[in-house]
């Protein structure tokens, strides 16, 4: 059964490019994945399509408005049945990490909301208590770009997307360390030879070699991650 992803936004095109190129499309293509779009304008009352408003307290910037989003959000857990994982982009969730990617990557269906300005009303969060979702600390635009950070780990997951299972399970991240350092043609460049152990043939050998360099690259660049 295909997974179906459904993305909240204020800006769908954002997503034609991501979704028309490389891994996404070919995830389409195959039917792993069946993404709908909604614009949560479409579900806004006023009449000029309003979603945001100024914070009651003052303060700069604005905030998107409690109606046209749960509206939103309530018409897309209608549409099927089980509604499927509610997650929101929002700085305040849980940090996204591979384990996480493999989690969401198991479910039937994902709805993805993105927020703008200043965020949501809080309001939103208890009349619908979503999963909170945050892909760093860091501040962007919007949350367009977390969601299809999200997306592409998740859909790079799911069976018979990738040409070989074995990519995805020796993906950073994916056993607790980084990956391996990766060589191809030609066998020397600029001086720089490929290690005499990856071209000798001896699979036990590279193997061990490569289990090797993860560790040794991890101990030295993400000293931090659990191993």
């Amino acid at each position: 059964m295909a997974l179906r992803l459904d993305v909240l936004t204020l800006f769908p095109g954002i997503f034609s490019g991501f979704l028309a190129e490389s891994i996404p499309r070919i995830a389409v293509e195959k039917k792993a994945v069946e993404v709908r779009l909604h614009n949560i304008r479409a579900w806004s009352a006023d009449k000029h399509a309003k979603v945001d408003d100024r914070p009651f307290g003052g303060g700069p910037g604005m905030v998107m408005t409690c109606q046209p989003l749960v509206d939103a959000v309530e018409a897309a857990l209608a549409m099927r049945s089980p509604p499927g994982r509610l997650v929101f982009l929002t700085p305040e969730g849980r940090r996204f990490d591979q384990q996480l990617a493999g989690e969401l990557s198991r479910e039937e269906r994902l709805i993805l909301v993105c927020g703008r300005y200043e965020g949501f009303d809080e309001r939103v969060f208890e009349l619908l208590k979503p999963e909170r979702l945050s892909i760093g600390d860091f501040v962007l635009s919007g949350g367009e770009v977390a969601a299809m950070a999200v997306m592409d780990a998740v859909i790079r997951l799911l069976p018979g997307v990738l040409g070989s299972a074995e990519s995805a399970a020796s993906d950073s991240f994916a056993n607790g360390v980084l990956d391996h350092p990766h060589y191809t043609q030609p066998p020397e460049f600029r001086g720089l030879a490929v290690p005499e152990v990856l071209r000798g043939g001896n699979h036990a050998w590279i193997d061990a070699w490569r289990r090797e360099q993860a560790l040794a690259r991890t101990r030295r660049f993400r000293p931090d991650l659990p191993r």
